[in-house]
């Protein structure tokens, strides 16, 4: 029988995060530090409109692009929050998830041999979708000396004729690094100078703990036509579930994103779009409690690290911590593998998010105090034992 599997698919590999994910599902009493997944309930009024539209009978396709009460408040929220303004009929998108976006709009903007620029450590699906896209994915090893930022020096040094997108991953995921607004600057000054695009993630735009509010690189001079902004609802308002994303980008690079969209989605869910114009609408101050909430446990786990003599750069955004084993002699993926198998915590390896990982671990801290405290614990316990005094 002929092999029916594409070779670009199979040359893939599966997500580095969902390796451990699975495990620690099989494993009694084991705790998992390991997804990236709020443990809060999504605010009841978010979930009251959902349950009102179906009650209502709103249960048909909308408009491919999303609802018009929808698309109209994400654009005064990103007036309201980033400074930037959007034309809702021709600039907004409304997805299956911040992953949906990312994956049609570098489909839509990528042709064959483009090269897209990809700081690491960062999010495991930039790589593989520019892959799909038949692009040639460019890595920018970011490091912890420079607080995982992408500093002007690394970019000019990766970009060459053939580079067409920068992917921008601030707030950070794995690392919580953030990039300020005077670090973006100089950031779009190159961009403009290199005639290139940016593909702007920021979907933990909201969990910044910085004294001043998140920046986004689409609201500087110039920008706005070069960047496609990807955001949504899962993380700022704890809808992961709901799969519920969106896209600001210029008319020209989303008419194109929202064909793909067309053929390959149709809409994104009713039920979770009608529920995200009450998020946008009247969230807040669920999303001020959250991130105090996370702020509170992000200063535990560096206290916490730093009693147990454990390296970590300070983060100042998302919900991770990406703390330095190095001096273990283990590799990440040892180092997981052993905590979860002797201390029963699941923590993810570095090198899930790109080769420059290694040597670093990703520990979220999405999760409740009592668990991590526990987790904590644990982790202790097996840093004593690597260094014999357990």
């Amino acid at each position: 029988m002929r092999n029916p599997l594409s070779d670009k698919i199979v040359n893939i590999p599966p997500s580095g995060i969902r390796k451990f994910f699975d495990i620690v599902n099989e494993m009694k009493d084991a705790i998992s530090l390991g997804v990236g997944e709020p443990d809060f309930d999504t605010p009841w009024h978010i979930r009251e409109e959902g349950i009102y539209s179906l009650e209502k009978g709103r249960t048909f396709y909308t408009s491919n692009a999303g609802l018009k009460p929808l698309k109209a408040e994400i654009c005064e929220y990103l007036k309201r929050r980033c400074d930037v303004t959007y034309d809702p009929d021709r600039e907004i998108i409304v997805t299956v998830g911040g992953s949906e976006a990312i994956d049609i709009a570098l489909r839509a903007m990528i042709n064959p041999g483009d090269e897209v620029l990809i700081p690491q450590p960062s999010y495991v699906s930039y790589m593989p979708c520019v892959t799909l896209a038949d692009g040639v994915p460019v890595i920018i090893e970011l490091e912890e000396k420079d607080k995982f930022k992408l500093t002007p020096e690394k970019l000019l040094e990766k970009i060459t004729d053939k580079t067409k997108i920068l992917v921008l991953p601030f707030p950070n995921n794995p690392t919580g690094a953030v990039m300020e607004r005077h670090e973006l600057e100089e950031i779009a000054r190159i961009v403009i100078e290199k005639d290139i695009f940016v593909l702007s993630d920021e979907i933990y735009s909201e969990l910044t703990y910085t004294q001043h509010r998140h920046a986004t690189i689409a609201a500087f001079p110039g920008m706005k036509d070069r960047t496609v902004l990807i955001n949504g609802f899962s993380k700022s308002y704890a809808m992961t579930g709901w799969r519920l994303g969106y896209a600001a980008a210029p008319a020209l690079i989303l008419e194109q994103m929202l064909k793909i969209h067309q053929y390959a989605i149709m809409c994104a869910p009713t039920t979770s779009q009608y529920a995200a114009v009450s998020a946008m609408k009247n969230g807040d101050g669920d999303v001020a409690m959250m991130r105090e909430a996370y702020n509170q446990r992000r200063r535990f786990l560096m206290n916490a690290f730093q009693e147990m003599g454990l390296e970590c750069f300070e983060p100042q955004g998302a919900f991770y911590t990406f703390p330095n084993i190095k001096r273990f002699g283990m590799t990440s993926e040892e180092f997981a593998t052993e905590l979860l198998k002797k201390e029963k915590v699941a923590v993810v390896p570095g090198t899930a998010f790109g080769d420059c990982g290694e040597g670093f671990v990703r520990i979220s801290y999405a999760y409740s105090l009592k668990n991590l405290k526990e987790a904590l614990g644990r982790i202790d316990h097996f840093i004593k034992t690597l260094e014999g005094k357990a």
